[in-house]
C-alpha cells in the first residue's frame, strides 16, 4: 500500500515503465517492494526521478546524471515538507534551494528549474486514488494509515495530519506518526501541539533522536535556548552523525558568545556534510 506503482509514476513522469524500474536500480534511490516484488516509489522518489528526467533531456551524461543524483538525495531536506523546495540545474551541477536557504550553490548556466510543489500538484489524483483505497480497506491498521500519511504529506498536508491522527487512535504508541504529525503541525504553526506530540514520543522512546531534534525546534521557536540546546545534544547523544543538531547547537552558542564549543560543534557538521 505504501508508495506509488511503477506505472503510476511512469505515467505522471511520461516515462516508460522500463525506464521508471532502471532508475529504480541506480544507487540514488532507496526504493521499497511490495510483498509481490513489486517497486513502491515514495514521493521523495519521485522527485529525484523529475530530476532524473530533467537532466537527460539537457544532454547531460549518464555518469554525471547519477553523481548529481546522489548528491541531490543527501541535499533534499529530511525534516520539514519538501513543498517550497526548487530543484535547479546550473553546468550541470545539481542545487536544492527554498526562499531562504541554498544547499550546496554551484555558478553556471541555469538550464531548468522546477518546483516541487508544481510537481506535488500533479500528484493531486494519485493522492486521492490513495485516500479512497484505504477509506474503503477492511479495517487498515495504524501502519496502513502511517504509510498513507506519509505519502501525502507533500501532496496535501491536511489530509495527511488526517491520516497520521488516524494512525495514532488505533495506536497512540506510534512514534514515526506523531513526530510526522508534529512535523506537520510545526510548519502549520501550531507549535504547542507539535511540542505535545515529541514529548509523547520521547516518553514512550526517550532515545528517539529525531523526536528529540524537532522537540529543539520547537524549543529554540519559543525562546527556550538552553532547553533548545540540550533537547538537540539528546539528538546527537542517540545519533551522532545528526548533522543539523550540531548546526543548530553550534549556532546558538555562537549566539551566546561561546565561541569555543560553536566552533567545535560546526566542525563536526563540516566533517559530516563532507563525507
Amino acid at each position: 500500500m505504501k508508495g506509488y506503482s511503477t506505472r503510476d509514476v511512469a505515467e505522471l513522469l511520461t516515462l516508460s515503465a522500463a525506464q521508471v524500474r532502471s532508475y529504480a536500480r541506480g544507487e540514488f534511490l532507496a526504493v521499497e517492494k511490495d510483498p509481490r516484488g513489486e517497486y513502491r516509489f515514495s514521493f521523495q522518489d519521485v522527485v529525484l526521478l523529475r530530476t532524473a528526467k530533467e537532466l537527460r533531456s539537457s544532454n547531460i551524461k549518464p555518469k554525471k546524471i547519477m553523481e548529481a543524483l546522489r548528491k541531490l538525495r543527501v541535499q533534499l531536506p529530511s525534516n520539514r515538507p519538501l513543498s517550497a523546495v526548487h530543484i535547479v540545474a546550473e553546468g550541470g551541477n545539481v542545487v536544492v534551494r527554498d526562499g531562504t536557504t541554498i544547499w550546496n550553490p554551484e555558478s553556471g548556466q541555469v538550464q531548468f528549474d522546477f518546483s516541487v510543489a508544481e510537481l506535488a500538484t500533479q500528484m493531486v489524483p494519485l493522492a486521492l486514488k490513495k485516500i479512497r483505497l484505504v477509506e474503503t480497506a477492511d479495517a487498515p491498521d495504524a501502519d496502513e494509515w502511517y504509510d498513507l500519511g506519509y505519502d501525502l504529506e507533500s501532496v496535501d498536508p491536511g489530509e495527511a495530519i488526517e491520516a497520521y491522527r488516524n494512525a495514532i487512535d488505533l495506536d497512540p504508541s506510534h512514534a514515526d506518526a506523531r513526530v510526522n504529525l508534529g512535523i506537520l503541525l510545526f510548519e502549520m504553526g501550531r507549535i504547542e501541539e507539535a511540542e505535545d506530540h515529541y514529548r509523547a514520543v520521547l516518553d514512550l522512546t526517550p532515545g528517539h533522536a529525531t523526536a528529540s531534534f524537532n522537540l529543539g525546534l520547537v524549543l529554540e521557536q519559543t525562546g527556550r535556548v538552553e532547553e533548545a540546546i540540550a533537547a538537540y545534544g539528546s539528538a546527537i547523544e542517540n545519533d551522532p552523525t545528526f548533522a543539523d543538531a550540531y548546526y543548530n547547537i553550534g549556532r546558538l552558542y555562537e549566539q551566546k558568545g561561546k565561541r569555543a564549543a560553536a566552533l567545535r560543534h560546526m566542525a563536526t557538521f563540516r566533517r559530516l556534510t563532507s563525507e
